[in-house]
């Protein structure tokens, strides 16, 4: 079973389409903007809108789905071999990252739907520990996947994947024996941390091996555990036209570069608390931050100065509100202020 489905879209003569993956933060949680019951990114046929590429599609994505774009890059080009024009040609989408503040997020249209980020990738949120369905399913897979390989190098390579994609120790691998959820967290981590922008490389692999719906061999058949009959539903929701691998190239790209750059601020309000800016970095990320070194780290970096006022908390001390300088706002592009990713 494949999603690629045909009849999703009419078939046209054009061999081109821009994909938009479009992010923002809400109530502490990074979301994607989506239609078609979320089964798909905002897409279309790709038209000369303006002299420069990535002009006319921020004005293409603004005007599809009403929502003023801030940063805006190129992701990547994909080549979708599923689907052809009417001349039997496989189609072209390029695809595109763009960010919106949360209090841009207007009233969206029937057809759109902003959703969170992990109905598509559960096994990304680490912001409660290591979710159960990686040890309980996941790595249990991999790692029968592993040892149907014939050939003992490419048996070595596929564990050294699994190891280096889902956080595990060389000593777990060798071992050969599964430990539950917390023996990993408190033992298998002090020798091999989990990489958080290596979404990618853990879709890609689940892909591989047959673990999501979309995958041309799914459902696996391997012996080392019985999945449940609601799978399809646990792996996180499915989507058309290779779409959730567009999204976890996206995450990918943006856990990366929050290490370099301030992206951040193009999701966050215009100000803000330091805990909320914490937890959005933490709702990109997947992972709890240190609070001290989280702040440490800003002060050194001089990214945020307070605005003199303080917000209306209900309950407790109002908390000091910050905003973006302005000056690194003119220079995000070009700085190399990082931002701390993990605890």
């Amino acid at each position: 079973m494949t999603l690629s489905y045909s009849h999703a879209h009419q078939q046209g003569s054009g061999t081109t389409e821009v994909v938009a993956v479009l992010v923002a933060i809400t109530d502490h949680i990074a979301r994607v903007l989506t239609v078609d019951q979320g089964k798909l990114l905002p897409n279309g046929p790709l038209m000369p809108l303006h002299r420069s590429l990535q002009a006319g599609v921020r004005q293409w994505v603004e005007e599809q789905t009403q929502q003023p774009l801030g940063y805006l890059e190129q992701l990547y080009t994909f080549v979708d071999t599923n689907r052809r024009n009417v001349d039997g040609h496989a189609l072209v989408y390029v695809s595109y990252l763009g960010l919106v503040q949360e209090t841009q997020t207007q009233e969206l249209q029937s057809q759109a739907l902003w959703r969170d980020w992990h109905d598509y990738f559960p096994w990304e949120n680490h912001l409660d520990g290591m979710p159960s369905i990686i040890m309980d399913f996941i790595v249990p897979v991999l790692l029968e996947w592993a040892n149907t390989a014939e050939d003992l190098n490419v048996r070595e390579r596929r564990r050294q994947r699994i190891g280096l994609c889902w956080g595990l120790s060389e000593s777990f691998l060798a071992g050969g024996e599964l430990m539950n959820t917390q023996a990993v967290n408190d033992e298998a981590h002090e020798q091999r941390e989990w990489i958080a922008e290596h979404v990618l490389l853990r879709y890609e692999m689940l892909y591989e091996v047959g673990l999501i719906p979309e995958a041309p061999n799914y459902p696996p058949n391997y012996q080392a555990v019985v999945l449940p009959e609601d799978w399809s539903k646990r792996i996180g929701v499915p989507m058309y036209y290779d779409h959730r691998r567009v999204i976890a190239t996206a995450i990918s790209r943006l856990r990366a570069k929050i290490e370099y750059r301030p992206l951040i601020f193009g999701l966050m309000p215009d100000v803000f608390t330091l805990s909320q800016l914490q937890q959005s970095v933490e709702a990109l990320s997947g992972m709890r931050l240190h609070k001290q070194n989280f702040r440490r780290l800003l002060d050194s970096q001089n990214l945020v100065m307070e605005t003199g006022e303080s917000s209306s908390a209900q309950r407790g001390r109002p908390a000091k509100l910050y905003c973006f300088r302005h000056d690194i706002e003119l220079q995000s592009l070009l700085m190399d202020s990082k931002l701390p990713k993990r605890k």
